[in-house]
């Protein structure tokens, strides 16, 4: 970016599509599990934010005021994606070619269920809506565990209790019941004793996707397998369903962990000896 706003100074240029910067930065966000700070240079949300009246009052009347850059410049510009309940399969497909998705068939079948289970929840879904939904599902493209449904009962005068019921990669819906700490304790613990894996968590992690009471929920999740690491995500307008849908994938990706690990450590076992030379 300081090539792209100094190019007349310095003559130079990267050939790099800077509108795409933002949505890529988000992508990996969520891929990796690694929030983006909200005061991150370019891509963080308080980027193009001013609060300060002085600040307000200085960019309307010349924006280059305080911003070296056009936010457009890099992905950030308002968008005029909104979908609701009423939205056809055309409509998404459309919404989503906008963003660079290009789904047909099972997969635009797929992507419209989960679209409707949301709409019916939420007044008006966003790109940013859109683009997390996506991203969400192409988690799920991997095998591994999967939640199903789950129950919680939660009260101020006893300890909240979950009963899940987890799809397992060779297809049998195993379900298990515990009680927790918080219902989100009590499902994490319940999706334990539904796979019978021993996990525990390490880090629980809640962010708003856009704003608003209707807003998509993001969590992240990273627990620890018998030494092995593992991370997910998940996505819904309910946190204690999209901290489930983290927690079995974050579960799925340690026990993938684990069978490379064990993989390689046997290739290795395999290899033979060195022979000696004098």
């Amino acid at each position: 970016m300081l090539l792209h706003t100094r190019q007349p100074d310095v003559g130079l240029h990267s050939g790099v599509v800077t509108r795409e910067i933002a949505r890529t930065s988000r992508l990996v966000s969520r891929l990796t599990g690694y929030p983006l700070a909200p005061n991150k240079a370019v891509v963080g949300r308080n980027a193009f934010a001013h609060e300060s009246g002085i600040h307000q009052d200085g960019v309307l009347k010349e924006r280059t005021t305080y911003e070296i850059m056009d936010a457009t410049t890099v992905g950030l510009t308002a968008n005029s994606i909104v979908l609701g309940k009423h939205s056809g399969r055309h409509a998404l497909r459309q919404a989503l070619s906008e963003l660079g998705f290009e789904l047909s068939g099972q997969a635009l079948n797929t992507a419209f269920k989960r679209f409707k289970e949301i709409a019916d929840k939420k007044k008006a879904l966003t790109a940013m809506d859109l683009e997390a939904l996506v991203t969400d599902e192409l988690r799920s493209e991997l095998t591994g565990y999967q939640l199903e449904w789950f129950d919680v009962e939660a009260s101020s005068r006893r300890p909240p209790h979950a009963t899940v019921a987890v799809r397992t990669p060779e297809g049998e819906e195993v379900v298990g019941s515990f009680t927790g700490d918080g219902p989100v304790d009590a499902i994490f613990r319940a999706i334990n004793a539904a796979t019978g894996v021993d996990a525990r968590l390490r880090e629980f992690r809640v962010d708003a996707v856009t704003a608003g009471q209707d807003a998509l929920g993001e969590t992240s999740v990273v627990l620890e397998l018998d030494g092995v690491v593992g991370a997910g995500q998940g996505v819904s307008t309910d946190i204690l369903e999209a901290g489930g849908r983290a927690y079995v994938r974050a579960l799925s990706n340690a026990i993938r962990r684990q069978g490379v690990i064990a993989e390689a450590e046997a290739a290795t076992m395999a290899q033979p000896d060195p022979v000696a030379t004098p």
